[in-house]
């Protein structure tokens, strides 16, 4: 065997005991002295650029920088007590050195594993290219992330195990879940839900639990109030499937209609399913069949709204001109084609971002930590797809 290859192993031996080791070692080519420090290891580049498998610890970085151990904490941990100056310069060193975190290290110390579970079963399996979920989901990675966190996404298997998302929960040891797009009345989403494990949902309230929610009722409030503004009165809405999202749309065009003292008729109103064009493609040729079709109609999604268009077209009809249309959360595809589509821009990037703040807060200070609905408002976007009647 190579002396490097000695090395390896003498330290990897090392490595799977749970003792401090002080390792001289000459080998032709470096000469080493590490202490091998259980709570930080790392690995480190010596002299000659070569990638070694000793192991970096801060008492490392400390005698390389001339500070205290405490200072090289701080400094990596983004604290604020100490200079600038003094903090580039461990920072520097460490990346230098090859210092890597050991995240079990850091678990045995804090009681926590800086892992959570994701939950996200979408039945129209888009998985991470959903239009809605998939920047929400980003935005929340990149915020645990900035704290320290690492995401597990939860499913029913593992291996060729079959497991509750409670038991993939405790066999991943996560510290909190977030919970986004599932049957929030299944049996074992509501298991987990009321496992004891810190959890916040999106989009949906359960019980006494954090949630964040996109404000659609003041979402569809302004969007409606603004077709109503454009002087339309036959106003139709093809809604999305069942969901607590849903019924807060519904409830809020209704509500909006009344205060317009407008009357809104059964007919127009209809049930399609996200992110679906061809359905909304059949309801909207159902609702143009009509003798007195409606000036405006409301689709479920950006998305969903292309199948009303194209429908529209097909029969020689003009958008805005001849019928107007909306569509809802604010995607890129409502900015590019033409017309513009008017939407109501969901902030997905905010929606996660609140997200990652409030499930670390329970994780971290359970005390004093509120469970709480935390609304996160969008904006009206008004493109060129509602004809002004006035």
């Amino acid at each position: 065997m190579s002396p490097g290859g000695v090395l390896r192993s003498f330290v990897a031996q090392i490595a799977s005991s749970s003792y401090f080791a002080v390792i001289k070692v000459n080998v032709s080519f470096v000469q080493a002295r590490k202490i091998v420090d259980f709570d930080n290891l790392g690995t480190y580049e010596n002299d000659y650029g070569k990638r070694g498998m000793l192991m970096v610890s801060m008492k490392d970085i400390s005698e390389t920088c001339g500070v205290s151990i405490a200072t090289v904490s701080k400094a990596l941990n983004g604290r604020t007590d100490i200079s600038t100056s003094t903090k580039e310069r461990v920072l520097e060193v460490a990346k230098k050195m090859g210092y890597v975190p050991n995240s079990s290290a850091r678990a045995l110390k804090t009681n926590r594993t800086y892992n959570i579970g994701v939950l996200f079963a979408d039945e129209a399996r888009s998985g991470l290219t959903h239009s809605y979920f998939s920047p929400v989901l980003d935005s929340f990675r990149q915020g645990v992330e900035e704290k320290g966190y690492d995401i597990t996404f939860l499913g029913r298997h593992v291996g060729k195990s079959e497991l509750s998302y409670s038991e993939h929960s405790k066999y991943r040891g996560v510290d909190g879940v977030i919970v986004a797009c599932v049957d929030f009345e299944a049996e074992e989403v509501k298991e987990l839900l009321q496992s004891g494990i810190p959890v916040v949902t999106i989009d949906y309230i359960f019980n006494d639990k954090a949630c964040v929610m996109s404000d659609n009722i003041r979402g569809m409030e302004q969007l409606v109030s603004y077709i109503i503004q454009c002087g339309h009165k036959k106003i139709a809405y093809i809604h999305g499937a069942d969901s607590f999202v849903t019924r807060s749309r519904i409830g809020s065009f209704l509500r909006t209609m009344k205060r317009y003292g407008i009357e809104t008729e059964d007919r127009y109103i209809r049930e399609g399913i996200y992110h679906a064009p061809d359905v909304s493609a059949k309801i909207t040729h159902e609702l143009l069949s009509l003798e007195d079709r409606p000036t405006c109609i409301v689709y479920p999604d950006d998305f969903s709204c292309i199948g009303g268009i194209n429908v529209i077209r097909s029969k020689g009809l003009s958008i805005p001109n001849d019928i107007s249309v909306a569509g809802y959360d604010g995607q890129r595809i409502a900015h590019v084609i033409e017309p513009k589509i008017t939407t109501y821009r969901q902030n997905t990037e905010q929606i996660g971002k609140v997200a990652a703040a409030k499930l670390v807060e329970l994780i971290e200070q359970p005390e004093l930590a509120l469970v709480e609905r935390l609304d996160v408002q969008g904006e009206l976007i008004r493109g060129c797809s509602v004809l002004s009647m006035k």
